[in-house]
């Protein structure tokens, strides 16, 4: 593995767990990852073959960095309390872009890149859902801040009465879930196989 795969993967492990503690604000920033990517991807392909080598990586700065501030302006816009609830992580997506357009992720295949964006969402969403169970004993709590309501907040679907085990929201509770996670995908994955 090269030092750009692993810079590129550990940008990602950030907001994987850092926002993941509600479905909410796990999907909300895969969104916002998927659109700042999708539009910086396609205003590089027109630019980069315009930009000679010495502004090639000021002008991939610049574009993600505005590209990312008007995605967190119009989620602010939106619901103010789905972006007080996304942090700084949402500023995290300007630098993934630069990375993975260091790495040549967006002269990749469009399948190749699909892939990866699917695979980020499927596991944010993932962990998000988990976590939230797991922590709170609901499912789907301010689901209406998705949708920019301003009435009173929707609480979700509550499962565990007495709540449950807060750990989980937590960074600390993050990293073990994740890691229990793959924990158990290598051993399904890598079970030895049946004697004859």
């Amino acid at each position: 593995m090269n030092k750009s795969s692993t810079l590129q993967n550990s940008l990602m492990l950030t907001p994987l767990i850092g926002v993941t503690d509600s479905l909410v604000t796990a999907l909300g920033l895969w969104l916002m990852f998927a659109l700042v990517l999708s539009a910086y991807g396609a205003s590089m392909g027109v630019l980069r073959s315009r930009l000679i080598p010495a502004t090639h990586l000021l002008a991939c700065l610049l574009l993600a960095a505005t590209l990312t501030s008007c995605a967190e302006l119009a989620t602010q816009a939106w619901s103010l309390q789905w972006h007080q609830h996304l942090g700084f992580y949402a500023g995290l997506i300007a630098l993934q872009c630069v990375v993975l357009e260091h790495n040549g992720f967006f002269q990749s295949a469009w399948r190749d890149r699909l892939r990866l964006c699917g695979l980020f969402g499927a596991l944010m969403v993932g962990l998000g859902l988990l976590r939230e169970f797991i922590g709170n004993g609901a499912l789907g709590s301010h689901l209406s801040w998705m949708a920019g309501a301003t009435q009173p907040d929707w609480q979700g679907w509550t499962l565990i009465a007495d709540g449950g085990l807060h750990l989980a929201t937590l960074a600390p509770g993050g990293f073990i879930l994740l890691g229990l996670l793959i924990a158990a995908h290598q051993a399904w994955t890598h079970r030895p196989a049946a004697p004859h």
